[in-house]
């Protein structure tokens, strides 16, 4: 059972103000979340695989690396102007 300090610290976390009427009716609605999670803790789930999405697609695009690239100077052949290693651009105003 959720305890009404439990309930204000939440609030209080969550910056939100509530009425004692209101108070009431989330602990209730809490407490019955928390006592569900507490059944599904009694779930055997030893030989589950774990899911990650729920589906078997692949993705079609590339594959991630973990790698050092080092772009630094390539492109800036790309601009007209260069000014003491920056590249210069016309003023926008």
């Amino acid at each position: 059972m959720l305890t009404k300090e439990d309930l204000e610290h939440l609030a209080e976390l969550a910056r939100i103000e509530l009425k004692e009427k209101e108070e009431k009716k989330l602990q209730k609605d809490l407490s019955s979340i928390l006592d569900y999670f507490q059944e599904l803790q009694k779930v055997n789930t030893e030989n589950i695989k774990p899911m990650t999405g729920g589906t078997d697609l692949v993705s079609v695009v590339r594959e991630d690396f973990l790698g050092k690239t080092d772009d630094t100077g390539k492109g800036p052949e790309a601009f007209p102007e260069q000014e003491r290693g920056f590249l210069r651009v016309p003023p926008i105003f």
